[in-house]
Parts: structure tokens; sequence; C-alpha cells
């Protein structure tokens, strides 16, 4: 138990005997840290005095608060919640149900089922903060700001947080999502404060969490974000959602429906989640964690090494993948290793011989500073990637482009070629 607490000595003693009452009926054992921002305030005092351990901030802020009662928490989860009585411990008991649901359960206040106690005016503001941040972070929760959660300890060890003041609960959110997690919400019926005064001031804090949802877009929308490739097929944005799709339409065209599947470098793709039945392999693991939504056959491996049995897939998909790794034959001779004799390969990659790719490349690190742009270190043209596939033992079928510029091929294991 995690209890940022300023000013709350008026609430800190049922706070933590509600909490007793709830956890030596729910948990083996537990453990309740109270981070205060000075040794002069007596919550820390009437904290300790009630069985808490107290933690004298040295971070300023809310967000300084939680970080550091994040870092010393010892539990396999860790509940976080406000001191004022606002959320009612009795509902640690439903956080602890559904722990093993999602790695961070989030009580809601907009949850079906849920009821705020606040004002109108304050209730307001909250959905709009709430509404702004989850459409433009493309979050899976309404209510991004309750600080009432259960996290399971080992993604709080995956993300360095920057936030000092109440949006540290958002990037807590966005870095944890990132990373392929999953997030879950719970309703509960928030109160209104026992005793003492309101920390929050959204007016003068409005310019910061202007900042900070520039820098969260940013990180939500980068390459590394575990969803990326998912989001990117249904983005408003027009040219890269047109890009996806075409590239979908392509692969699928290509690859038909019958027999076993393996996409290489499915990272998060629709091509990936629209078969479930199909074994996908990446080396991102954050990538492989948010395709277990939709499918359950995942390895994380390299293509130089892949752990399938040699000729036993019917299509093997290998898109976007060999202009992000050095050249080695390798890399040809496992495509043609896994595929059973008929075997069909689809691969793509941008030919680098087109102008169309060139230019298409150029405005693309402008448009995109976040996407793949940078991260092509090897080039192949049209001719290269034919040659290459003929020594590997395969015959082209056909080719495609999208915007003349990345190269789509359908080929055909011929014969087995020796590593």
């Amino acid at each position: 138990m995690v209890v940022p607490a300023a000013d709350e000595a008026a609430n800190v003693a049922e706070l933590a005997e509600r909490i007793r009452e709830v956890l030596t009926k729910s948990a083996d054992a537990y453990e309740l840290i109270v981070v205060v921002p000075t040794p002069e305030d007596r919550t820390g005092a009437v904290a300790e005095a009630n069985g808490a351990r107290v933690i004298v901030q040295r971070r300023p802020g809310y967000g300084g608060a939680l970080k550091e009662g994040l870092q010393a928490a010892r539990g396999d989860y860790v509940v976080t919640m406000d001191a004022d009585l606002s959320h009612p411990p009795e509902k640690i008991a439903d956080l602890l149900q559904h722990r093993d649901e999602a790695e961070v359960v989030v009580c809601s206040r907009y949850a079906p089922g849920a009821s705020s106690g606040t004002g109108i005016g304050r209730r307001l503001l909250s959905w709009v903060l709430n509404a702004v941040y989850g459409r433009l972070l493309a979050l899976p929760v309404k209510d991004s700001s309750s600080g009432f959660r259960i996290y399971q300890r080992h993604v709080l060890d995956e993300v360095e947080l920057q936030g000092e003041k109440y949006d540290v609960l958002q990037e807590l959110l966005v870095k944890v999502y990132c990373r392929g997690y999953t997030l879950r919400e719970i309703p509960f019926d928030y109160m209104p404060r026992a005793a003492g005064a309101s920390h929050a001031q959204p007016f003068r804090w409005a310019p910061h969490f202007a900042t900070t949802l520039l820098r969260l877009f940013k990180v939500r929308n980068h390459f590394e974000a575990a969803d990326y490739d998912s989001r990117a097929y249904d983005t408003i944005n027009v040219p890269q959602r047109y890009w996806q799709r075409k590239r979908f339409a392509i692969v699928e065209d290509m690859a038909g429906d019958g027999g076993r599947r393996l996409d290489v470098g499915c990272g998060s793709s629709r091509i990936i989640q629209t078969h479930p039945e199909a074994v996908g392999i990446d080396l991102c693991l954050p990538k492989l964690r948010f395709l277990r939504r939709t499918n359950p056959k995942l390895l994380r491996a390299s293509t130089f090494d892949l752990p399938i049995a040699t000729a036993s897939m019917d299509v093997l998909v290998h898109s976007q993948v060999i202009e992000h790794i050095p050249y080695e034959r390798k890399l040809f001779t496992e495509m043609n290793r896994v595929l059973k004799l008929g075997g069909k390969l689809v691969i793509g990659t941008p030919d680098y011989g087109r102008v169309q790719w060139r230019t298409i490349e150029a405005l693309y690190k402008i448009l995109m500073p976040n996407g793949y742009g940078d991260d092509h270190i090897t080039h192949y043209t049209r001719q290269r990637l034919i040659e290459e596939l003929a020594q590997a033992g395969f015959g082209i079928q056909r080719y495609a482009y999208i915007l003349g510029g990345e190269l789509v091929v359908e080929a055909v294991k011929r014969e087995h070629v020796a590593s």
C-alpha cells in the first residue's frame, strides 16, 4: 500500500484502520507506506502510530511522493490511493480480486456503475481532462487521472517516470501500456474528502498538463510503442493509414488463407492480428505482449535462427524486416528451411533502386519523426532481392508496389537449399 499524504493528519488514522480491516482478511501480508512532504507534517507521526512505514519525500510534488513510495514498496502487488478517504479502502478487496486480470487495474469514476461525489464543476473539469488525455493518448481507460490502482510490481521496474505533479498518473499508464502490458478499469464510488482541503489546483497546473500531454503524445506515437503497428492501420494520419491498408491488402492477397502460417517480424500489425491461428515471431517483447490479446502462438526469436521445424510451414510472411537487419545469406536460407516444398513466401521491403522510395523516405522523416525512418540499415533493390531469393531456392510468382516505393514479392519454394 502506497499513500502520498500531505496535511492529512485528520484522515490517516481512520485510513490505516480501514486498510487493516480489509487486508487482514484479503492478503497474507501487507505493508502500508505513507509518504509525507516534510518531517514537520503531523501526518507522518499519526501514520507511524497506526502501523505505517513513513517516508519523507526528497523530490517535490505528488509525482515525487508517488515515485518514492513505489520504489520503496516490496510487495508483488502495489496498491496506490489517496489519504483523504475519497478512495474507500473497502474497494481494495475488489482490486485484489482483479489483480491478475491485467498488469494495472484502475478504480474508475467513469466506468459503468461508478459515481463521483464531487461538485459538478470539478466533475466536469475532470471529465474533460480525462477525455482529452484518453483521446489523444489512445488509452483504453476512461479515468486516467485516478490514483486508486493496483499494479503488478514487475511492471513498475520497467518504467522511468518524469512527472512531478498529478500528471505522473497518466505517464504511468502510457509507459506501461507502451510496454505491451494490459490495463483494466473497475467502477467505484468516489467520495468527498473526509476532512481538510483538497491539494488539487487544476487551473494552476494547466500549462504543466499541456506540456506533459505533448511529451506523452510523442512517447505514445513512437515506433517502439507496443501497439504502434496496430494503431497505424486506423490512424487519423491519412497517408500512413493508406499505406498500412494497402500493404495489408497486398500481403493478404498474396498469402491467401490456406495451411500453416508463420509471420516473422510480425510486430503488432493488423496482418498477424487477422490470423489468430498463425505463429508470430518477433524480437520485440512489448509488441509480443500486446499481441497476447489476439494471438496465442507467439515466440521471441531471431529471423536468423527460427525455432520452427524444417519444412513445416505452408506460408511465410516476412514483411518489412530485412531492411532493419544486417545482411547474411542465412536470412534467406532460413526462410527456405521452414517452408514446405511448394510453400509460399510473401516478403516486403523498400526498393532503394527507385526514386519514388527515396522521395517517400525523405518526406516520411519530416512528417513522421518518431517512425522507422532512420532504422533501415540494409538497402535492397528489386533486382537484388529477386537474385537473393533465386539463390535461396525460390521462384518468383509476382510482385507489387505501394506508391511505387515499397516492394512486396510473392515467391514459391522450388527446392531445398542448405544453410
